[in-house]
């Protein structure tokens, strides 16, 4: 069992040092979003364009051996866009499905808050239940599926604001901000990214994908680590930081993406170390912080950490 697990984990770091060979200088970025895949859950990378956030998303889906589909959201996109269409075929004399880009292991939602909310809502389900229901049939999405959605910040013109409910529905939000020095000369010197990836070979395949999944169920959290995370939620809802507080979804959440932390660092245990590196990326997006409070969602977040004593 040991021997395997450090088998997974040496892994998925040839994982994280392949992508780091896409997006440089970016190691805890990169981490964070294979964390958030392990944990099942779904990406949203906030950041202004041009920084690597659509080639995040291809380096990591060609890594892990998955299918991949492509969706530029605009003004004009329809649901049908996403899920696919029924159309009369003479020939058969029926109606014959046509899949959208949504069947695909990893649905890159590039802009996202560039479409309607119409079109945005069109992703609850297959987020939530890995389905897709269209002209009154269920339609099963293939697994693993992870939706990976970029998004340009909201003060930039002709954006929607992702409704509450479909935040949560991602696991973690993440910015990747403009490369160091050293970095972008790399970036300049070096080939085009989208060469490089094109010449990435798969890392893991889908089936040790979902096996590196199951081992995450099985990290191990103690009686104190659990009374520290409730302690960090309770905080979030005693109305001195935010607006309105975690919901059990939420912590849930917070935990998994911990016991994908802890097993990337090689542990079979969380650590309170993984809850305070996982928090601001997967509950700031979440969380609106009081009036008045002088501060972004993450500098709260990170603010309300330091108030909660450790156990």
């Amino acid at each position: 069992m040991v021997a395997a697990m450090q088998s997974l984990v040496a892994q998925l770091r040839r994982l994280a040092d392949q992508i780091s060979t896409i997006i440089v200088g970016k190691r805890s970025q990169i981490e964070d979003g294979i964390a958030c895949l392990l944990a099942g859950g779904h990406l949203l990378v906030e950041d202004v364009p041009g920084v690597g956030k659509t080639t995040l998303a291809h380096a990591l889906a060609v890594s892990l051996g998955l299918s991949f589909s492509r969706t530029q959201f605009t003004a004009d996109l329809m649901p049908s866009d996403l899920t696919g269409v029924s159309i009369y075929e003479r020939g058969r004399e029926a109606f014959v499905f046509h899949p959208g880009p949504v069947f695909a292991q990893v649905l890159l939602a590039d802009e996202i808050n560039r479409a309607g909310p119409k079109t945005q809502s069109a992703l609850l389900e297959a987020m939530e239940e890995h389905q897709v229901t269209i002209d009154g049939q269920t339609r099963k999405l293939p697994e693993p599926f992870f939706v990976i959605a970029t998004q340009n910040p909201t003060d930039q013109l002709g954006t929607y604001p992702l409704p509450e409910s479909q935040l949560d529905r991602f696991l973690m939000c993440i910015t990747l901000g403009y490369p160091d020095r050293a970095s972008e000369r790399a970036l300049l010197a070096g080939t085009d990214r989208r060469e490089a990836i094109a010449g990435l070979g798969a890392v893991m395949t889908p089936v040790e994908l979902q096996a590196a999944q199951r081992q995450v169920l099985q990290i191990h959290a103690a009686e104190p680590l659990l009374d520290y995370l409730q302690a960090l939620i309770a905080e979030t809802r005693n109305g001195r930081w935010f607006a309105e507080g975690l919901s059990p979804r939420a912590g849930i959440a917070l935990l998994r993406a911990a016991k994908a932390r802890a097993l990337l660092d090689g542990r079979d245990y969380v650590a309170p170390d993984d809850l305070q590196a996982i928090l601001p990326q997967t509950v700031a997006h979440r969380l609106v912080p009081v009036a008045g409070a002088g501060r972004g969602r993450r500098e709260q977040v990170r603010a309300m950490l330091e108030a909660v004593a450790l156990p």
